[in-house]
């Protein structure tokens, strides 16, 4: 909750990000780079997720290898 509250002062306080007109540019900018980090960290999970899926053996294997 505490760091939640140090991004907002941090955005407010030093990069001057506040709802006024003049100041749209700002706001479209950092939701931009918002948008960017999370499809940045969404598609890496979605890819790990599908390589993690895709890398394990056949059940088949699996069950063979227990059995001896």
């Amino acid at each position: 909750m505490l760091a939640i509250a140090q991004m907002g002062v941090h955005l407010v306080f030093f990069l001057h990000i506040t709802t006024g007109p003049d100041n749209t540019n700002n706001v479209l900018a950092l939701a931009f780079g918002v948008l960017i980090v999370f499809l940045v960290v969404v598609g890496s999970l979605w890819i790990m997720t599908n390589l993690n899926d895709n890398m394990l053996p056949p059940p088949e294997l699996m069950n063979l290898h227990m059995q001896r």
